[in-house]
Order: C-alpha cells, then structure tokens, then sequence
C-alpha cells in the first residue's frame, strides 16, 4: 500500500514504520491519520509481522497535531470536531490493540500527541536529548484523546503534574515515570533497539501476543478478581503447541522453531 506521510520497511518479521512529515517535525494531520489507521488494521491481519518498530524522519519524533490543520478545526461545527476528534481516537485504539510489540525509537521533541504516541508504544527507547510534553494546555486544548493510554503508562500523579501545567520534560524524567524504557545516547539508539527486536524474536509469537492481552485484562483488577483469569490462560498456553515446543526445546538445549533472532551486532539498515 502506498503511503503519503508515512513509510514502511519490512526485514523479515520486522516492520520499520517511520513517520515522514519531517518539515512539520511529523505533526499530525487528517492524511497521518487515516494513513496510520490503515497501516494498523493492515499490520494487524499480516501473521508475518512479529515486531513494529515506530520512528520518526527529520529532526523529531512526532510534535503532536499541525496547528495549521487545528486552526482549521476552529471553524468546524460541534459535530465535524467530534467527528475528526473520533477519527483520531480511533487511530490511537487501532495502534494500542495491535497483538504484535510495538518499539518506539524516540528522538527530538515527542510532544501532545506525539508524547501520546509513545504511551502506546509497549516499549520506547529515548534519546538521551529528547523532550516529552503533553503540551496541549499551553494552547487551550487537553490532553482529551491520549489520557487512556497516558494515565495506564505513567499513573495518576504524574498525569496530574504533567497534563495541568503542560511543562515540557527530559528523557530521564520520562524514564522515571514510566513513559520510556531506555534512555541512551543517539549514536546507541539503534542498537538499543535492536537488542529488544532480538529478545522478541526469541520469544514465541502467540504467547506474546497473549501476554499483551493479559497485561490489559489484568490491569487495575484486585488480584483475587483474576484468579480465574490467570489460570485460565497459563493453562491454555501449557497445553499449546507453543508452549509445548518451548519445553521440548528447553529440554533437548536447542533453539524453539519460532527463535529467529539475529545477529546481535547486526544492526538495522
């Protein structure tokens, strides 16, 4: 599928997704958005695809929505706000939803919905130079659409700091709410991310997609609440093809069928 304002490469299970609005620092407009929706829905039916790895051209990750297309907004009806409002709430459940790991590469400005972006990504590795903000205050808008995604990454409390005075934070701070995982320097960014592409590779696929789905089911439930939940679906995964082929293969000292992790100092072209 050609794309207008994204790109897509695929090295075997690996989808590279770069965002490229590089002259706006890869602001969101309506043609991002629905061409990010589709690529979602798409990616999601295609079983080769084992890891998402999301980045952004240019000088930044993604500096939120254009202001130029909000501005535009401005002189919509009541309904043709609510309608593109859903239309962007529903890219960022589509991306959320995926079964397969997504892999944020983030550097430069990750800002309003781009900060928003990263909170969907199930792993984010940072450039040691990179900013974060949930800005959308400063222009006397809210973080509305992203707040789900946000609140279930970095909790309440930071929330309430970050989403109320709209300040702008480093990649440390990020880290140590939650929102990143990794802060490296820009030179180590690609490696960084390599070494998790590789961890999942080594991993079997349709346990980690149950794991994904496990993790929201799971999440903010008393314990006693999941009981049956939790056994439930460790046990649907014992008695699984995978699950007995990751024993056989523990057993025998070999590598699992669906190990095709690469070279460790390969790095990505």
């Amino acid at each position: 599928m050609a794309h207008q304002f994204i790109q897509t490469r695929r090295e075997g299970p690996i989808e590279y997704l770069t965002l490229n609005r590089p002259e706006v620092r890869n602001a969101f407009n309506e043609d991002m958005i629905q061409e990010l929706t589709a690529w979602a829905a798409a990616v999601e039916a295609d079983k080769e695809v084992r890891v998402v790895v999301l980045a952004g051209a240019g000088s930044a990750f993604c500096a939120g929505a254009d202001l130029t297309w909000m501005a535009r907004m401005a002189s919509h009806t009541p309904a043709e706000n609510v309608r593109d409002a859903t239309t962007m709430a529903r890219m960022y459940s589509t991306i959320d939803r995926l079964p397969i790991p997504l892999i944020g590469r983030v550097h430069g400005a990750a800002l309003g919905g781009g900060a928003g972006l990263a909170a969907v990504c199930d792993i984010v590795v940072a450039d040691e130079h990179a900013s974060f903000g949930f800005t959308e205050v400063k222009f006397g808008i809210l973080p509305a659409i992203v707040s789900p995604y946000v609140l279930a990454k970095i909790g309440a409390s930071a929330a309430r700091e970050l989403f109320l005075t709209g300040m702008r934070f480093g990649a440390e701070r990020a880290r140590e709410i939650g929102l990143v995982h990794a802060v490296v320097a820009a030179d180590q960014m690609d490696r960084r991310v390599a070494g998790y592409v590789r961890e999942i590779l080594s991993a079997a696929p349709e346990a980690v997609a149950a794991a994904k789905a496990l993790l929201k089911q799971v999440a903010r439930r008393p314990a006693q609440d999941t009981i049956g939940l939790t056994a439930d679906a460790i046990a649907a995964r014992r008695s699984s093809a995978e699950g007995q082929e990751g024993m056989r293969a523990f057993l025998e000292k070999r590598k699992a069928r669906w190990n095709v992790s690469p070279d460790p100092d390969r790095q990505p072209r």
